[in-house]
């Protein structure tokens, strides 16, 4: 099971306000920061867990990757996606059933500043 990851940014502002806009309905907001290194996540019983990190370290920024952050209710697919597009990412696929994966999955994708295809998904829909 993964604990965490991590990927490189181009413009380290840009991609925090746009992670902090996208993923606010999903409950996972901003739990730690570094000079170079925003931790999103959750907190915990035992304080901040962050589960993915934006590094802007000078290395050249993930590009192509796709990531899916997982939704409660098809409403909060439908709220990330919204909120998404409102903090700059570029619609690439509208909150909907995706039967071609299993019954149940609802998913939204947009592309995060960097070209990273951000996804959040419910697999309890209907």
């Amino acid at each position: 099971m993964l604990n965490h990851v991590g990927i490189e940014v181009s413009e380290m502002e840009r991609s925090r306000a746009f992670y902090a806009g996208a993923l606010e309905p999903l409950g996972i907001k901003v739990v730690m920061e570094f000079e170079s290194a925003v931790g999103f996540g959750k907190e915990g019983e035992q304080g901040p867990v962050p589960f993915f990190w934006l590094n802007a370290r000078g290395r050249p920024a993930t590009t192509g990757a796709h990531y899916a952050f997982g939704a409660r209710t098809t409403e909060l697919v439908d709220a990330f996606h919204a909120a998404a597009l409102a903090a700059g990412g570029t619609d690439n696929g509208a909150p909907g059933p995706r039967p071609i994966y299993h019954p149940g999955y609802y998913g939204a994708f947009v592309l995060d500043p960097d070209g990273n295809n951000i996804e959040a998904v419910c697999h309890t829909a209907g």
